[in-house]
């Protein structure tokens, strides 16, 4: 494959972490990409880095924005969604960052019919200050210094670093799972995104929009491809809260729920009488 790679980042008011994560795309092997920012309503802050960074690199960058009226990632991806123009829409998040061939090795294992979920390692507290005082690209570290890194506790996961190929049966030991697929590191071919209207907005407050997306995707007749110990995303230290119904009052696990235990063969979301198509001219209007 050629074609142009869209590759969405979510985030939200942490510009010191987007900087080091647009720092790792520009350090990218594949240039045949574009970056689309899905800003939850961050702060000027956030917007200057955008800037600062696309006035520095040739990457197309754009930034869909929306106010912030609480946690509706699901929103602010759809919003960046309808401004991709790549075949290939690999989704990440404002607080990990990509070693130079993450790119590269997801667009080898896009296949026709599938999504690509892959996974991320978390750094721990200490060296992500260090990361964030110092700025060290520690994305371009080799694999084996990533693998001791890990290895002597300053991150889990060691062996995600050991690199095995886009072969062999692993890849599809989840082909129907939606359990641990995550936004923070999947890609989908356009089309299906398109064909399943995209998240759902029906989620807000934090958690389980990515879980719906992925099981509509299944549900919509795709295979999950499942590419560990290939490029994981190296996620930045953060305190992790829980989950809690939004102040709208909607119940994330409620609408879930209902979703897994509802019709197999229904893979719209709950809002999606406005199809992409006014999506995207949303999206155009706020990213300009």
């Amino acid at each position: 494959m050629t074609s142009l790679v869209s590759v969405v980042v979510t985030t939200y008011n942490w510009p010191e972490a987007l900087s080091l994560v647009l720092k790792s795309l520009a350090d990218q092997k594949d240039r045949n990409f574009e970056i689309v920012i899905a800003d939850d309503g961050s702060g000027d802050e956030t917007a200057q880095v955008i800037k600062d960074f696309a006035a520095k690199n040739p990457i197309p960058v754009k930034h869909y924005w929306h106010e912030d009226m609480g946690f509706r990632v699901a929103k602010a991806r759809n919003g960046a969604i309808g401004l991709c123009e790549g075949d290939l829409v690999i989704f990440i998040d404002g607080d990990c960052c990509v070693m130079p061939d993450f790119i590269t090795r997801h667009r080898k294992a896009a296949t026709k019919g599938c999504l690509v979920s892959g996974k991320r390692v978390f750094l721990k507290k200490r060296l992500t200050n260090t990361l964030l005082t110092r700025k060290w690209a520690f994305h371009k570290w080799p694999r084996p210094l990533l693998f001791l890194t890990a290895l002597f506790g300053f991150a889990n996961r060691p062996f995600q670093f050991v690199r095995l190929p886009h072969n062999g049966p692993w890849l599809w030991e989840h082909e129907k799972c939606w359990q641990k697929a995550q936004t923070c590191n999947l890609a989908v071919f356009k089309s299906d995104i398109d064909r399943v209207h995209g998240f759902d907005e029906s989620y807000e407050g934090h958690g389980l929009e990515d879980s719906d997306f992925v099981l509509r995707l299944l549900r919509s007749g795709l295979k999950r491809k499942n590419v560990e110990y290939c490029s994981p995303v190296l996620h930045l230290f953060h305190e992790r809260k829980v989950p809690k119904p939004d102040k709208t009052g909607n119940d994330n696990a409620k609408l879930f729920k209902e979703m897994l235990m509802g019709d197999p063969e229904r893979f719209l979301p709950l809002n999606a009488s406005n199809d992409m198509i006014s999506v995207r001219q949303n999206s155009q209007k706020a990213g300009e």
